[in-house]
C-alpha cells in the first residue's frame, strides 16, 4: 500500500482541483474590481455607459447603439466570433441609470449563447468623483459552478479597467494578450509543472525523468487538439497550461457542428497515437543496439498510454465523453458505447496485472468526476448534425486509439515488469 501513496495523493489532489475549478456549487457571487483615474467625469462615463458618446472604444466592441423604441435597451456588436465566424451581437437592457454616475444592466439575447446562460447575470457601474480623480467601481454578479469562471471574469475585468486607463491616457485601445497566455508564461508554467509531480515519482533522476515525460505527454495531447481547431478553421488556438492538472486548448469561436467538438475533442488522444508505432519501432531498434537503451522509451509509451487512454474514458468532463455525446445520440446508444470502451480499458487493467479493488477504485473516481456535469455556455441555435459518414469514422476513430492506447500500456509493461 506504501508504494502506491504517490500515485493516490496524486490522484486526489487531482480530483479535489478538478472539483473547486469545475463543479463546486459557489451559488451567486460578485465579482469586484476598481480603477481610479485623472481624466473627467464626463470622459470617463461616455465610455463605460453603453450608450455614451464614446461606448465603442474597446478594441472588442464594434458598435454599442439604442434599440429604435426601446429607450432602455442596448444592441452590441463584437468582434468576437460566433460559431459562423459572424461578429457576436448582444442585447442588453440598462436599468437604474443615474446619469454621470452608475447604471445597471443585465443581457437578453445573445447571438452565440442561449438566454438561460445569462438568467443570473446582473452587472452595476458606479463612478465616484474624488478631487482630481474619477474612481470606477464594476460588479458582476452571477451564480457559479466551481471557481475557474469566476476567476476568469475577475483577470478579464480587470484588464478592462486597464484598458480603459491606456484608452482615456493615449486614445488607442489595443488588443493585447495576457501575460498569463504569453508562450514564455506558459514554458515556466510547464517547468513548475515538471517540478511539482517530481516528488510525486520519487525525488530521483527517474522520478525527474518520469515527471519530465508527463509534462511531455500533455503538451503533445493538447497540440493534437490545437492542430484540429486550426484544421476547423479557428483564427487564434491558444494552450493553457495548469500545474499538476495539465493543460488546456482553447480555440478561436464556439463550435459549428457535432462533428467538429467530436474531432477537436479526439484528437488530443489521436495525434497521441501516431506516437505510439514510432515509438515501438525504436524500442526495437534500441535492442539492436542502435541506441544505449531502449527503457526511455518504454516508460514513454507507458505514461503517454495511460494518459490519453484515462482521457478517453466516458466521462463527461473528459474527451472520451465528449465524443461519445457526439456520436451516439440516444440514452441507450450511449451507455452501450460507454460500456465497451469502459470493458476494454478493464480489459488493459486486468492484462497487466492490475487487481480488481484497484480497478473498481478507480471506476468508481472516475464515475464520480462524471458527476460534475459538462457545464459551459450553452449554444443559442442548435449544432450542425454529423452525417452518417461522419459518425462511423468519428466512431472509428475513438475506439481505434483506444485500441492504440491500451496496446502501448500493455507493450510497454510486458516488457519493462517482465
Amino acid at each position: 500500500m506504501a508504494t502506491h501513496a504517490p500515485a493516490i495523493a496524486l490522484l486526489v489532489i487531482n480530483v479535489g482541483l478538478l472539483w473547486l475549478l469545475l463543479a463546486v456549487p459557489l451559488g451567486l457571487r460578485t465579482v469586484r474590481v476598481h480603477g481610479s483615474f485623472r481624466e473627467g467625469r464626463a470622459k470617463v462615463w461616455s465610455a463605460i455607459f453603453p450608450l455614451g458618446t464614446s461606448a465603442d472604444w474597446h478594441h472588442s466592441v464594434l458598435t454599442s447603439h439604442r434599440v429604435p423604441d426601446a429607450p432602455n435597451r442596448v444592441k452590441q456588436t463584437y468582434t468576437h466570433l460566433d460559431r459562423h465566424g459572424e461578429p457576436i451581437v448582444r442585447l442588453i437592457e440598462v436599468t437604474g441609470t443615474v446619469p454621470d454616475t452608475e447604471y445597471e444592466a443585465h443581457v437578453l439575447d445573445d447571438s452565440a449563447l442561449d438566454a438561460v446562460f445569462w438568467k443570473d447575470f446582473r452587472e452595476r457601474r458606479r463612478l465616484v468623483e474624488d478631487g482630481d480623480r474619477v474612481h470606477l467601481t464594476i460588479e458582476q454578479t452571477d451564480r457559479y459552478r466551481g471557481l475557474a469562471f469566476l476567476i476568469f471574469r475577475f483577470f478579464a475585468l480587470r484588464r478592462e479597467v486597464k484598458a480603459l486607463q491606456q484608452w482615456l491616457e493615449t486614445g488607442q485601445s489595443k488588443p493585447a494578450r495576457a501575460v498569463f497566455e504569453h508562450p514564455l508564461v506558459q514554458c515556466g508554467l510547464a517547468i513548475v509543472s515538471t517540478l511539482l509531480l517530481w516528488p510525486f515519482f520519487g525525488l530521483t533522476r527517474i522520478g525527474l525523468l518520469l515527471s519530465a515525460l508527463l509534462t511531455l505527454v500533455i503538451v503533445l495531447h493538447e497540440l493534437g487538439h490545437m492542430a484540429a481547431y486550426r484544421a476547423f478553421g479557428h483564427k487564434t488556438v491558444r494552450m493553457i497550461f495548469v500545474p499538476l492538472l495539465g493543460g488546456v486548448a482553447i480555440g478561436g469561436r464556439p463550435y459549428n457542428s457535432l462533428f467538429e467538438v467530436a474531432t477537436c475533442a479526439l484528437m488530443g488522444a489521436g495525434m497521441s497515437a501516431f506516437l505510439i508505432p514510432i515509438a515501438v519501432v525504436l524500442h526495437k531498434a534500441a535492442g539492436n543496439d542502435v541506441f544505449a537503451s531502449g527503457t526511455e522509451v518504454l516508460i514513454f509509451l507507458l505514461i503517454l498510454g495511460a494518459f490519453n487512454l484515462l482521457n478517453l474514458l466516458p466521462m463527461n468532463r473528459f474527451d472520451g465523453g465528449q465524443v461519445l455525446r457526439q456520436i451516439f445520440r440516444s440514452r441507450a446508444s450511449r451507455m452501450a458505447g460507454s460500456f465497451l470502451i469502459t470493458l476494454i480499458i478493464a480489459g488493459v487493467g486486468w492484462r497487466i496485472g492490475l487487481s480488481t479493488p484497484a480497478l473498481l477504485a478507480g471506476l468508481a473516481v472516475f464515475a464520480l468526476l462524471s458527476m460534475m456535469g459538462s457545464g459551459g455556455g450553452k449554444p443559442r441555435h442548435r449544432l450542425d448534425e454529423m452525417t452518417g459518414g461522419e459518425r462511423i469514422l468519428s466512431g472509428l476513430g475513438l475506439y481505434s486509439a483506444v485500441a492504440l492506447h491500451g496496446y502501448a500500456i500493455v507493450y510497454a509493461t510486458d516488457r519493462l515488469f517482465s
